[in-house]
């Protein structure tokens, strides 16, 4: 089949062509409420090279067993300073990992962090919690072809809760463009 307009051959661009976003980690945070019961061993944010960037943490809990966790986790994107934007959801951390479709929200979000971590059981909690390298490539993927965002920057804030008392804040700030 030719193609001899130019709608056709600007289609037919398109379809060679693969057009992405572009995410970048911009800082990463990690504040522990309460010393006592858990602390960041590492919080790091690493550049390889100019494109390759990732983020890592490990969590050491002091009172372990850990059977009661919840983790609210809200997105916000810069509109002179940060805005709520879409999500902002309190999930009781426990119930979900028992069964992850009865929160698409939360499955969602979850499924950037599900392959890098060693939080992929149900609880309890017995043993220090590790991110071992979210890589921009994977947030990518995620915030482009799975469910798209608009450019702009963005922070994921979770709060961390055990026992219904507010143990840990984590903000991961990006720029996808």
């Amino acid at each position: 089949m030719m193609c001899i307009r130019k709608p056709c051959s600007i289609l037919l661009l398109a379809t060679y062509l693969k057009i992405s976003a572009r995410t970048e980690f911009t800082n990463f945070k990690c504040m522990s409420l309460d010393k006592e019961f858990s602390d960041f061993e590492y919080c790091t944010l690493k550049a390889v090279n100019r494109s390759y960037k990732y983020i890592s943490t490990k969590v050491k809990l002091f009172q372990v067993p850990v059977t009661k966790v919840k983790v609210n986790f809200g997105l916000y994107k810069r509109f002179s300073g940060y805005r709520p934007f879409l999500y902002n959801v309190t999930v009781d951390a426990c119930n979900f990992l028992k069964n992850k479709k009865r929160n698409p929200i939360a499955s969602y979000f979850y499924d950037f962090i599900k392959d890098i971590s060693n939080m992929n059981h149900t609880c309890p909690f017995d043993h220090d919690l590790v991110w071992d390298k979210l890589s921009t490539e994977h947030i990518n993927h995620r915030v482009t072809n799975i469910l798209s965002f608009p450019e702009g920057d963005y922070m994921m804030e979770m709060h961390w809760i055990a026992y219904d008392i507010v143990r840990a804040v984590v903000k991961i700030y990006v720029t996808l463009s």
